[in-house]
């Protein structure tokens, strides 16, 4: 295992220009898969998406007071440690509680109908995930969830904020997957893991008061790249689409020059370094970057895919991609709602009990889903 003085942070040899969003996001897939023959008709399609929020050029007050609280637990930079280290130190969803608890905020933890633990069949053994069922009769439709954490840290309960609030807001049951994560077990173990999450749920989801025919799949960050590649092996293999994939701030791309990594390399709290230390804890070889199950924005084709939302955030190294792989799914014929929500970060989307954007995120993602399983 490497050490953290051991990482190799050198950005991979593209350099796009930053002429907009969409060209430069896209500018890590020239060349692969055919992707860079798609910028002319990506820039006819549609460019930036629609914006919510006034640029500030810093984040909201809202936002700032859980950056501010995150601050205070003094958290230490995440290249400097091991991935045991930074998995046990502070996040935003502690400095998320410090700020409800600081306001008096109750509940702390918004209630739902009922939570479940099962495991699921997997490639490298039962895999836990945790079942947030909304209150009221079923069967209910159900969305697969995957949380973030860079493939290497975070867990269930760092992403329980967001998995509550989709479960109430979508009126679905949410199944949250503890996916394998590296280092211990690297890249294409999670996106494995994800596939036959997603695959047992279509088959099963009878058994914890689902509808089979109303399943979706959402991720945050890392488990938004999870979802999108899921989507991705689904196709490639000849099994059925989820109905619905909500993608929040995904990572698409292994690429560290594009213009928002280039605006935002140093971001709270997810910032370039931190990136490219994921990303060598994650990846096997230097060959696996080029893998569409690892950057699905450098994938020949991506048609065929379900239908998406996809949420992006102004203060955010992964927004770029996240922009320039919503416009490569509309240009392929897939149906996406696209929205970047400004004043906030990384993160933001688990914050809907102290950030306006982040409620606002959580209804639209909502309706997408809503609509879907109609």
């Amino acid at each position: 295992m490497a050490t953290p003085h051991e990482i190799d942070t050198t950005p991979p040899a593209i350099h796009p220009t930053r002429r907009g969003v969409l060209r430069a996001g896209l500018g890590g897939a020239v060349g692969l898969g055919g992707a860079g023959a798609l910028l002319p008709a990506l820039a006819r399609a549609g460019g930036a998406p629609p914006v919510v929020g006034a640029n500030t050029g810093r984040p909201n007050l809202q936002m700032q007071a859980v950056l501010d609280q995150l601050a205070a637990l003094h958290p230490l930079p995440i290249p400097t440690l091991t991935p045991e280290q930074a998995r046990q130190q502070s996040n935003t969803t502690d400095a998320l509680q410090g700020v409800q608890a600081a306001r008096g905020l109750a509940p702390a933890v918004e209630p739902v109908g009922r939570v479940d633990h099962i495991r699921v069949p997997g490639p490298g053994g039962l895999i836990l995930a945790r079942v947030y069922t909304p209150g009221g009769t079923g069967p209910f439709p159900v969305t697969v969830y995957f949380h973030g954490g860079g493939w290497v840290i975070a867990n269930l309960d760092t992403y329980d904020p967001s998995c509550r609030a989709l479960c109430n807001a979508a009126g679905c049951i949410v199944v949250s997957v503890a996916y394998r994560q590296a280092p211990e077990h690297r890249f294409p173990a999670a996106p494995e893991d994800a596939y036959a999450a997603l695959r047992w749920v279509q088959t099963n989801a009878t058994t914890i008061g689902g509808d089979p025919r109303r399943v979706a799949i959402a991720g945050e960050s890392a488990g938004g790249n999870l979802a999108a590649v899921a989507c991705l092996i689904a196709r490639d293999r000849g099994t059925p689409q989820p109905v619905y994939q909500l993608l929040v701030y995904p990572i698409t791309n292994y690429d560290f020059n594009t213009p928002s990594y280039l605006e935002q390399a140093m971001a709270t709290p997810l910032d370039r370094p931190t990136m490219m230390w994921f990303f060598t804890y994650y990846l096997r070889t230097p060959a696996d970057r080029a893998n569409p199950y690892v950057s699905p924005l450098r994938a020949a084709s991506l048609r065929g895919l379900a239908p998406a939302t996809v949420i992006t955030d102004q203060f955010d190294p992964l927004r770029s991609e996240g922009e320039a792989y919503a416009a490569r799914l509309r240009a392929s014929g897939v149906a996406v709602t696209a929205t970047r929500y400004n004043g906030v970060t990384h993160e933001f989307f688990t914050m809907s009990a102290v950030v306006d954007e982040a409620r606002q995120a959580v209804a639209e993602a909502a309706a997408g889903l809503r609509s879907a399983f109609k």
